[in-house]
């Protein structure tokens, strides 16, 4: 019998909501004997700093892949040997493939927030879009939105230089005047004429609950989405719901994005509706 194929997640207040069974299950579905486990620095005892020790720890048990959370998709990039076009044009990682070449960088979360947004929000305007928060997972909606064709992002960070370097970066690459960069204290005025809103902090977590933002400044007719998943309703989403606004989960982001990650551990294709179902069963327990 082949040794199953390993693969784990790193990240800070994962938690017990997060279970490998999603990947797992799936990977049985495929035919493949799959090992996933979770690495929670704060169970581990570790700091983000300490992601150098993570991968070499993971290189040496023969992992195949890592998925990487907050606070360290972007901290990896630079203890990585090369990093995927996506996710070198994003600036964060969230998936590394370790083979015989060395360690690899990817990019999945671009692509899982794309197709979680076509589905369960479709047909919205996002001429103008609100992104609140400038890390790893706010970079790969950026480029998700602006690939979907949004015309302005204001890219909102409690670190300036944050939002700045992420505007700029998005100016590059999309063109000037697609991406504006500001403080969460700005809010108020940008939501204003917003036609959504893309919460991209950590504030909703398990770890930490509560608001990124005041309730009043949501509205029925400004759609919210949720990058956080871990729990998969978070305060943000029940105002939404509250005065009857079009909003939508971290799940559906979660399920893509690991789709194409273990696509590209395993080189298969994960059903992303099977897992979607799957997600809705693991919920309901």
């Amino acid at each position: 019998m082949n040794a199953p194929l390993r693969v784990g997640l790193i990240g800070r207040g994962i938690g017990p909501s997060f279970s490998p069974a999603l990947h797992e299950r799936e990977a049985a579905a495929l035919g493949v004997s799959y090992r996933y486990r979770l690495w929670d620095l704060d169970v581990l005892g570790t700091t983000a700093e300490d992601i150098p020790k993570l991968l070499r720890r993971a290189r040496d048990e023969g992992y195949r892949g890592l998925n990487i959370t907050h606070p360290c998709k972007q901290l990896v990039i630079g203890h990585l040997d090369r990093l995927s076009p996506d996710a070198e044009a994003i600036g964060a990682v969230n998936t590394v493939v370790l083979d015989e070449d060395g360690m690899t960088g990817h990019n999945t979360d671009w692509q899982g927030f794309r197709e979680g947004f076509l589905e369960g929000l479709p047909e919205v305007a996002c001429e103008h879009v609100v992104l609140l928060g400038a890390g790893g997972a706010g970079a790969a909606a950026a480029h998700a939105l602006l690939s979907l064709g949004t015309a302005r992002l204001d890219v909102l960070d409690v670190e300036a230089g944050r939002a700045d370097a992420l505007a700029a970066a998005l100016t590059a690459r999309f063109g000037s005047g697609r991406a504006v960069a500001g403080h969460p204290g700005d809010a108020a005025k940008r939501l204003r004429s917003a036609d959504g809103l893309v919460h991209a902090t950590p504030t909703g977590m398990a770890a930490h609950p509560g608001l990124p933002l005041e309730a009043r400044l949501l509205r029925p007719d400004l759609w919210v989405a949720e990058i956080v998943y871990m729990p998969m309703e978070t305060e943000l989403l029940r105002n939404a719901r509250a005065i009857g606004a079009r909003h939508l989960s971290g799940g559906r982001m979660v399920v893509h994005q690991a789709a194409e990650a273990m696509r590209l551990f395993t080189g298969l294709a994960p059903d992303a509706s099977r897992m979607l179902r799957h997600l809705a069963e693991l919920l309901r327990r």
